[in-house]
């Protein structure tokens, strides 16, 4: 969808600013915000990119105005509630008023550091073969999807060259919304800054995206 989380290109929100050895967490609420996303997305109730949906549908003034895990705490409450795992009262008051829902699966502590060595891989079998290969040019389609999509605004209706070709993975635009995982190819394609933003770009800029097979046509 076209959401606050498209910034790719979009101006007036100043340079990103680097931080040397900036730490993995800026404060403890921080690291718990991620380790309760992590162990709720670890009992199977939604996917990764049903997560990354809840996200980005917050309000793009809210969106905006958070910070990053701010974002992430904001994206789970809007999974609980809608799962029927915590209620709108439970929020306000901080405590348990209904009794729990049993989950698919609970994260135990000492699972934790073998659930993260794991990770929760997403290639799958080939099941046809690919449409593309290394040194096509492709034609980004022309969309604009109010459901999950992972073709950024700003590289649609655009020509690119094929320069990976990274083999089946789960297709995140079905599987954000419960339509299954529809494994589909997935390309590492490579943009000419020029064919993105047009010639006022920097003529040396490059820029190198992983998109699935949907995404994408043979260039004219």
């Amino acid at each position: 969808m076209n959401g606050a989380q498209d910034l790719g290109g979009q101006m007036g929100f100043g340079p990103i600013e680097l931080e040397d050895n900036e730490p993995n967490f800026h404060a403890g609420w921080e690291e718990r915000a991620f380790a309760i996303t992590l162990a709720m997305g670890a009992t199977g109730t939604w996917t990764l990119d049903a997560s990354r949906h809840a996200r980005e549908t917050l309000h793009p003034a809210d969106y905006l105005s958070s910070s990053y895990y701010e974002i992430w705490t904001k994206g789970l409450e809007k999974l609980l509630l809608a799962n029927d795992l915590v209620t709108a009262e439970e929020f306000k008051s901080g405590q348990s008023l209904t009794p729990p829902k049993t989950l698919k699966r609970v994260l135990k502590a000492e699972e934790v550091a073998g659930a993260l060595a794991k990770g929760a891989p997403v290639d799958r079998p080939q099941q046809q073969p690919a449409r593309f290969k290394v040194g096509d040019r492709v034609h980004t389609k022309r969309m604009n999807p109010e459901t999950h999509t992972r073709l950024p605004r700003y590289a649609r209706d655009a020509v690119g060259t094929i320069e990976t070709v990274h083999g089946v993975h789960v297709f995140p635009d079905s599987n954000a919304h419960g339509k299954g995982e529809q494994p589909t190819w997935l390309y590492g394609v490579v943009f000419k800054g020029a064919d993105i933003w047009g010639p006022d770009s920097d003529p040396a800029l490059t820029v190198h995206l992983d998109l699935w097979e949907p995404y994408l046509d043979l260039a004219r």
